[in-house]
């Protein structure tokens, strides 16, 4: 029996989420302001149908899952481009806080991916901001991760503040 993605994330979040115990990847924390009110940034935010439109790097969104909204349980297969090629990974939301934040998590290559998404209100309008850890598990993963997987946190870095760019741009646009 095929075990969900929340499955397997809650089963190796005890044993992996520490960090001296792993082997953590790339983990980036980044923010931006947006004048744009906070609603709208988080209907965007998980609006699966409009980050096609919204975020420039994303070039298709497929919902894996029977449901409709967007909540824990929530599965989509991602397309975008990354680093210069096109990239296609399952996602499934593994925390959910209504017009708050929302997690994620995906497995890929060896390793686990957790993102998470946070819209938090301010004087002028909202403070966006987006995580990500990577955490190699294989052996090969590991290797890359030692090796090269260091080279490519600036280009993650650019990758993150180019979607909150485009996040807000599409926020501000809408409100």
């Amino acid at each position: 029996m095929r075990q969900s993605n929340s499955a397997r994330a809650a089963a190796g979040d005890a044993a992996t989420f520490d960090h001296a115990q792993s082997c953590a990847m790339a983990s980036l924390d980044m923010s931006q302001e947006i004048a744009a009110d906070p609603e709208t940034v988080w209907s965007i935010a998980v609006d699966m149908d409009s980050w096609v439109d919204a975020i420039e790097a994303i070039e298709a969104v497929e919902r894996l899952d029977d449901g409709e909204g967007f909540g824990p349980g929530t599965t989509w297969r991602e397309t975008r481009t990354m680093f210069g090629k096109t990239a296609t990974e399952d996602m499934e939301v593994t925390e959910y806080e209504e017009g708050v934040r929302y997690a994620t998590f995906a497995e890929s290559h060896g390793s686990k991916y957790f993102s998470e998404i946070r819209v938090d209100p301010t004087d002028g309008g909202c403070r966006l901001t987006m995580g990500f850890r990577g955490e190699a598990q294989s052996t090969t993963a590991k290797i890359m991760d030692a090796t090269v997987g260091r080279l490519f946190v600036g280009s993650m870095r650019k990758a993150i503040a180019k979607d909150l760019a485009d996040i807000g741009a599409a926020a501000v646009a809408a409100d």
